[in-house]
């Protein structure tokens, strides 16, 4: 099974350095980490929309629901980040790339030396308050990859937020690299196997994980506070979220997500996978709009499962390649990798094996337009004719079918 899983890829020569390195003394573990003076403030790409943004997240626990990937059982807990178009936001603080308490297990999951980089800060203020718009805001539900995190897609999603949408973006505990929630406490990858019985019963967590986060955000909208410490919430949250303009996006397994939850919440209106195998249960089709955007070669010419999800998607499709790609283009490791070769000694060559040939900042030009030209055609009904032919702006997209 191919396209379901992100590799470490800051791994290979980080790793080779902290082997040359011997490893750390006694007191070198017991010291306070800290950044070497040539460590550089790694950057995303600002946002293009009109919207300052916003962002909160939100601790969610299912009580009705035992975690499976839990030895006791417990009841299953997700976080979710909610990112927004913002008013005014003096004084609100800008949201990091990555919580704090995540940071150390990120580092040892991509073999990244204790604070040999300083990840990035977003463009969002933490707790700002939303900006509803007149009638609400179109929401939409980001799904990440198996053993990866929400916070990998923030390029795209803070894009889409500066546009006009409220995105939630969920991290699937135990599923994901690390999940760091309120207090301090980091739950980290604990899949038996990466296999098909597995893969399969992850993407039914999921599509559960992704209905009950939208229960619990039409809660919200109402007026209630999910949190599962009630932790205070922007109160212009009542109120913003269009519940009839709905969509959901993935990456690698997201993706599969995507198409497994719309088939099984009507709610969800159209859907899009980011270079993500279709595992069985998932490739059944939908009968409403679904966008297959893959990486140069994506899943489709040697993956037979976008061939099978096709012939069964009976609602409005498209099929595109972004030439000059690879997987793991659809995160934010496409801007990230660059800047961190120089740091971590990562050569020319292997950023192109990891990220592909293509510029940086086109690929995720093409990402950021396409992704919100297919929910602006199908949530808002507004045709920006992207999807409809090929366009001399965009060489790099190719329309397969």
């Amino acid at each position: 099974m191919v396209h379901l899983t992100r590799r470490s890829l800051f791994g290979a020569a980080a790793a080779a350095a902290i082997t040359a390195a011997g490893p750390p003394s006694a007191a070198a573990s017991r010291a306070p980490r800290k950044s070497p003076a040539s460590a550089a403030r790694l950057t995303l790409p600002a946002p293009t929309g009109p919207h300052p943004i916003g962002t909160v997240s939100v601790h969610l626990v299912d009580p009705a629901r035992p975690d499976p990937w839990h030895g006791n059982r417990r009841p299953r807990e997700l976080m979710v980040q909610l990112w927004y178009p913002a008013r005014g936001a003096p004084g609100h603080p800008v949201a990091p790339w990555l919580s704090p308490a995540a940071v150390p297990h990120f580092e040892q999951a991509q073999g990244i030396p204790a604070g040999a980089l300083l990840l990035p800060d977003t463009h969002a203020r933490m707790g700002a308050p939303v900006d509803r718009g007149r009638c609400g805001r179109p929401l939409l539900l980001y799904s990440p990859g198996l053993h990866s995190n929400r916070s990998l897609g923030t390029i795209v999603v803070e894009d889409l937020a500066s546009h006009g949408y409220l995105v939630a973006a969920v991290d699937h505990t135990y599923d994901a690299d690390q999940v760091a929630f309120p207090g301090g406490g980091v739950a980290t990858y604990a899949l038996p196997a990466v296999d098909d019985a597995t893969i399969a019963e992850a993407l039914a967590v999921r599509t559960a994980d992704i209905r009950f986060v939208l229960h619990r955000l039409v809660s919200l909208n109402a007026g209630h506070n999910p949190d599962a410490a009630r932790r205070r919430l922007p109160a212009t949250l009542t109120g913003a979220f269009s519940l009839s303009q709905i969509g959901i996006l993935g990456y690698s397994l997201g993706g599969a997500t995507a198409a497994a939850a719309m088939r099984a919440d009507p709610r969800l209106r159209a859907g899009i996978n980011l270079d993500g195998s279709f595992p069985a249960p998932a490739a059944r089709g939908t009968g409403r709009p679904f966008l297959l955007f893959g990486s140069d070669p994506g899943p489709g010419p040697g993956d037979p499962s976008w061939d099978q999800f096709w012939a069964r998607q009976h609602g409005w499709k498209r099929e595109l390649a972004l030439l000059g790609t690879t997987h793991t283009s659809f995160t934010d490791l496409e801007i990230l990798l660059p800047q961190a070769a120089p740091i971590l000694g990562l050569t020319p060559d292997q950023v192109t094996q990891a990220i592909g040939t293509l510029d940086p900042r086109r690929a995720i030009h093409a990402q950021r337009d396409y992704v919100r030209a297919f929910f602006d055609l199908h949530l808002r009904r507004r045709d920006t004719r992207l999807l409809g032919r090929p366009s001399s702006r965009y060489p790099q997209i190719r329309f397969l079918r």
